[in-house]
C-alpha cells in the first residue's frame, strides 16, 4: 500500500513539476495565438522552451541556417520510450526502406513517423501559428488523447521551412498595422510590397525545390529528411480569401506511379479531417486543383519517396493580415486560419496512429518492389559520358546523389528510346557511361525524374508537365526496357593541371568553365575566345575555347600561371598546356578570329513590375555559382541609370515602364549603339518588340478561319477545360541551333528548351542573328493544347541583333527556370561574356 502511494505521489509530483514547467503559447508569448504575428525568433525560442521542459518526450534538431542566418529546426514529440529509442527507430525505418548501411533485419512493428512542414511559403503564415498550437497539444500533460497516439506514433515538426520570407512578411506587417486590424481589403495592411515573403531570400519558390535542392534551405531540409523516410508528410499553405479549406483527396492527374495504398490513406486522411470540419460547420474542398504530377512539390516528393504526402490549403495568404473581409461578407481572422490547420494537423496524427501498422507495412512494400521489379516499363536509363559534356554529367551526378539515386557504368550493348530523335534504336554502352538501374530503393524517383514522357491522364495540370534529366541537363540518353545492371562504380577524379610556359587553352563546356573564367577577370586578367575550332599540341578545341596568354598580362609576371592554375584547381577544371600560339588546325593566336575580352560590368533590373521567381535565378546564380559581381538596379530606377557605368544590362521577365518613356528609351538606344549590350528574357523580348527594337512576334495567320465555324460553339461546362486549348503548361521542344554563333558556343546544334507560353518569333534580317530557332514537329514530351501545336513552328526562339558597336540578346523562354534547368546556364554565360565581343 505505502509503495503504491508513494509511486503515485512520485507521478503526481512529475506531472506537476512538468506542468510549472511547460507553458501553453499563448501563456508562453502574451497574447493569444492568432491575434497578432508571431516572429520566427520567437517560434524558435517557444520551441526551445518546450523541448527544454519536456526533454523526455521532445527532442529539438537545427539542422541549419538560411542565407540570412535563420535557424533552420525540425522537433520531434513522441512518448518517452520512443524518444528515448529515437535513433534506433530512424535506423529500423531505413532498413524498411532498405537505405540502411548495415545489414540487419527491419521490425514493421515501430512506430509510424509523420512529418508535419509548416510556413514554406513566408507570406502563408498561419501554419507557423499552427505549429505552435499542434506542439503544445502533443505535450500538454492533460491532454489523454494526442498521449495514446504518441505511443505508437512519432511526431517531427518543422515550424518554419521559410524563415526569411515569414520574416520579411511579419516584419512589414508589424511595422505598417494599427492598433486594430482593418478587415477592408483595400487598406495598406493586405497589400504586400515587392517581392513579397512568399518566397526565399534569392526570391526562390521553395515548395518547388524538393526534389531540385537548389536553395541552401532545401539542401540542408532533405538531407535530413532522408534520414527518416515519413510514413506520412504534409505541407501546409494558404491560398485566396474566398477559397474554403483545401484537403485530400488531391485533384488528377496523380502520376502512375503513385500505389493503390497511397491513393487510398489519401481517403483515409481527408475523410477524418471532414469529420472534424463537418462538426464545426467548416466549408472544404477536395479533389479540385491541387494534383500529385510534378516531382518537387512538399507533396508529390514525399510521394515518390515512399511516403503519403499531402498538401492543406488555407484561406488567406498575404491578403488576408491579421483580418480581412471576404466576398461573402465574413471576415477571416489569422486565429481562424491557424485553427484550421491546427485542426488538419492533429487529425493527421490521429489517422497515422490509428493505421500505424499498415502504413509500415506498405511503406516497406513500396521500396521492396523497386528493388525486385523496378518501377515502370524501362528498367535502365544510359547517359552517354563524353567529354564535351564533363560539367554538364558531373552536375547531374551531384543531382542523383542529393536523392540518393543508386548508379554506376558498364559496358555492352542495349535497345531503348533515343532521347534526342525519339525512336527505338540500338545503342552501345560505354565503359564510362552511365547507369541508372530501375531495380532499386529509390525506383519511383528513377522512373519519374527520366522517364522521356510521363503519362498525363489530365491535362489541366498544375504545373509544368515534362522535366526528364537528359533534356534538363542537355545529354545523350536511352531509356530501355531491358535490365542493364551497373558493373563498376563512376570514378570522379580531379583534374591534374601543369605548370604553362607559353599559355593555357580552356575548353568552354559549362558553369564550372565559366566561373573559372569569371574569377580570372575579376582579377584583371585579358583573356581571349576562339571563334572557330582549332587544334594546337595534339589537343582540339571547339568555339568557345578560352586562351590565356602572357601577351596583355604582364603586369602578373611569373605570378600569371600559377593564379591561373590555382583558379582551375579550385573548381575543378581542365586546363591544357600550350607551348606555342602557331596552331596545328584553325587560326593561330594571333588571328583576328582569336578576341581579347575583360571583365564586363554587369547589371539587373529587378524591383517593382519584374517577376521576382526570374530575378531570383538569375541573382542566385551569379551571386552563389558564379560568384560574379551583378548590380542590382531597381526598375523603376532606369531613368537614373549612368549607362556609361555598365557594359551588360540583363532583364528578366517583367514589365518595364521606361520602355514607354520616349526620352528613357532614346537614351537606353543610343548606350547600346555606342556599345552597351543587353540580354532580354521572356516577356522583356515582347516588350522589346513592342518597343520598335529589330525583333517582332510572329502572328497567326487569321485569314483563312470562318468566323461562323462551329467551332465558335462552346459547352460553358468544358470552359476551364477549352482554356487549356490555347496553352501549355511547360513543355519540352528541340529547337535548332546555330553552334558557330557565340550565343551558342558549347552546345551541339541543338538545345531542349522548356516551353511556357505561346510567344514565338518571326525570323530576323538585317543585323540579327537566328541563334535558335523551332522548326517543325518538335516536341518532344508534356502537354500542348491542340490549338497552340499549330503556331510553335517555324520562329525565332533565341537571337542576337546587331545595333551599331552594342548587342541584343533574345531569350524568349527561361533558361534558367527554377534554377534547376542546368542545360540554359552556359547560354545566359554566353549572352554576358562572349555575344558582341
Amino acid at each position: 500500500m505505502l509503495q503504491r502511494f508513494l509511486l503515485l505521489f512520485v507521478f503526481s509530483f512529475s506531472v506537476f513539476t512538468i506542468s510549472a514547467q511547460l507553458q501553453s503559447p499563448d501563456a508562453f508569448l502574451g497574447y493569444k495565438v492568432g491575434t497578432r504575428y508571431t516572429p520566427h525568433w520567437k517560434i524558435v525560442s517557444y520551441f526551445n522552451q518546450i523541448a527544454a521542459a519536456a526533454p523526455q518526450t521532445v527532442k529539438l534538431q537545427s539542422y541549419g541556417q538560411t542565407n540570412e542566418g535563420r535557424t533552420l529546426l525540425v522537433t520531434f514529440i513522441s512518448s518517452s520510450d520512443n524518444i528515448s529509442n529515437l535513433e534506433n527507430i530512424r535506423k529500423n525505418n531505413l532498413r524498411l526502406a532498405g537505405l540502411s548501411p548495415d545489414k540487419m533485419a527491419a521490425n514493421e512493428v515501430a512506430p509510424a513517423i509523420v512529418w508535419l512542414s509548416y510556413n514554406v511559403h513566408g507570406n502563408e503564415t498561419s501554419s507557423s501559428e499552427a505549429a505552435m498550437m499542434t506542439l503544445w497539444a502533443l505535450v500538454d500533460p492533460n491532454n489523454n488523447t494526442t498521449r495514446e497516439w504518441l505511443k505508437n506514433t512519432v511526431v517531427v515538426i518543422d515550424p518554419c521551412i521559410n524563415p526569411d520570407g515569414r520574416d520579411r512578411y511579419v516584419n512589414w506587417f508589424n511595422s505598417i498595422a494599427g492598433k486594430n486590424m482593418n478587415p477592408n481589403r483595400i487598406a495598406r495592411e493586405h497589400r504586400e510590397p515587392w517581392p513579397g515573403g512568399r518566397v526565399n531570400h534569392y526570391n526562390f519558390d521553395l515548395n518547388r525545390d524538393w526534389a531540385w535542392q537548389t536553395q541552401v534551405e532545401s539542401q540542408q531540409r532533405i538531407k535530413l529528411y532522408d534520414q527518416w523516410l515519413p510514413q506520412v508528410h504534409v505541407d501546409y499553405h494558404e491560398q485566396g480569401i474566398n477559397s474554403p479549406y483545401y484537403f485530400a483527396p488531391a485533384a488528377q492527374p496523380y502520376h502512375e506511379v503513385i500505389t493503390p495504398w497511397q491513393r487510398e490513406f489519401q481517403q483515409t486522411i481527408g475523410k477524418n479531417n471532414a469529420r472534424y470540419f463537418d462538426a464545426n460547420g467548416w466549408l472544404y474542398f477536395t479533389k479540385e486543383v491541387f494534383d500529385l504530377y510534378y516531382p518537387s512539390y512538399g507533396d508529390t516528393y514525399p510521394i515518390y519517396n515512399g511516403s503519403i504526402g499531402m498538401t492543406n490549403e488555407q484561406g488567406g495568404g498575404p491578403q488576408g493580415g491579421l483580418g480581412v473581409l471576404n466576398d461573402e461578407g465574413d471576415t477571416l481572422t489569422l486565429l481562424d486560419r491557424a485553427t484550421h490547420h491546427f485542426t488538419t494537423s492533429l487529425s493527421t496524427i490521429e489517422a497515422s496512429s490509428l493505421n500505424a501498422p499498415r502504413l509500415l507495412k506498405e511503406f516497406r512494400k513500396f521500396f521492396s518492389d523497386g528493388v525486385q521489379n523496378g518501377v515502370g516499363e524501362y528498367k535502365t536509363y544510359v547517359i552517354r559520358n563524353e567529354a564535351a559534356n564533363s560539367e554538364r554529367i558531373a552536375s547531374l551526378l551531384t543531382l542523383l546523389d542529393k536523392n540518393q539515386i543508386q548508379y554506376g557504368t558498364g559496358s555492352g550493348t542495349g535497345k531503348g528510346y533515343n532521347y534526342g530523335t525519339g525512336k527505338e534504336e540500338a545503342f552501345n554502352v560505354g565503359s564510362s557511361d552511365i547507369i541508372v538501374s530501375s531495380f532499386q530503393p529509390r525506383s519511383a524517383l528513377v522512373k519519374v525524374l527520366f522517364e522521356p514522357k510521363s503519362k498525363l491522364v489530365d491535362s489541366a495540370t498544375y504545373d509544368i508537365s515534362a522535366w526528364s534529366l537528359p533534356y534538363v541537363y542537355g545529354l545523350n540518353a536511352w531509356a530501355s526496357r531491358d535490365r542493364i545492371n551497373p558493373s563498376g562504380a563512376v570514378t570522379r577524379t580531379a583534374p591534374v593541371n601543369t605548370d604553362a610556359t607559353y599559355g593555357y587553352v580552356m575548353p568552354w563546356k559549362g558553369v564550372q568553365s565559366v566561373k573559372v573564367a569569371g574569377q580570372l577577370l575579376q582579377k584583371g586578367v585579358l583573356l581571349r575566345y576562339s571563334e572557330e575550332p582549332f587544334e594546337v599540341n595534339g589537343n582540339k578545341f571547339e568555339r568557345g575555347a578560352i586562351v590565356v596568354l602572357r601577351t596583355a598580362n604582364k603586369s602578373f609576371g611569373n605570378d600569371l600561371w600559377s593564379l591561373v592554375k590555382k583558379t582551375a584547381d579550385a573548381n575543378g577544371v581542365q586546363l591544357y598546356p600550350v607551348t606555342t600560339g602557331f596552331v596545328d588546325k584553325g587560326f593561330d593566336f594571333g588571328s583576328g578570329k582569336i578576341h581579347p575580352f575583360r571583365a564586363p560590368r554587369v547589371a539587373m533590373l529587378t524591383g517593382e513590375g519584374v517577376s521576382s521567381g526570374a530575378a531570383g535565378e538569375i541573382w542566385h546564380f551569379f551571386d552563389q555559382q558564379l560568384e560574379y559581381p551583378l548590380t542590382l538596379i531597381n526598375a523603376n530606377d532606369a531613368s537614373r541609370i549612368n549607362w556609361s557605368d555598365l557594359d551588360v544590362l540583363i532583364m528578366p521577365d517583367g514589365n518595364y515602364r521606361f520602355l514607354s518613356d520616349k526620352s528613357a528609351l532614346e537614351t537606353f538606344k543610343a548606350w547600346i549603339s555606342k556599345g552597351g549590350h543587353v540580354v532580354a528574357l521572356e516577356s522583356a523580348v515582347g516588350q522589346l518588340s513592342r518597343a520598335e527594337f529589330g525583333i517582332k512576334s510572329k502572328k497567326e495567320d487569321t485569314d483563312k478561319k470562318d468566323s461562323n465555324s462551329y467551332d465558335a460553339l462552346k459547352t460553358f461546362a468544358d470552359r476551364e477545360r477549352d482554356a487549356i486549348t490555347g496553352t501549355t503548361p511547360g513543355a519540352i521542344f528541340r529547337i535548332s541551333l546555330d553552334n558557330t554563333h557565340p550565343l551558342a558556343y558549347g552546345y551541339p546544334d541543338y538545345y531542349y528548351t522548356l516551353k511556357m507560353d505561346d510567344n514565338i518569333y518571326e525570323f530576323m534580317k538585317d543585323g540579327g542573328w537566328n541563334v535558335g530557332v523551332l522548326k517543325k514537329d518538335n516536341i518532344l514530351a508534356g502537354f500542348v493544347g491542340t490549338g497552340l501545336q499549330p503556331k510553335l513552328k517555324d520562329g525565332l526562339l533565341f537571337g542576337v541583333q546587331d545595333l551599331d558597336g552594342g548587342t541584343v540578346t533574345y531569350l524568349s523562354d527561361d533558361i534558367m527556370f527554377r534554377s534547376f534547368w542546368e542545360n540554359g546556364k552556359l547560354m545566359l554565360c554566353n549572352a554576358v561574356f562572349l555575344v558582341g565581343r
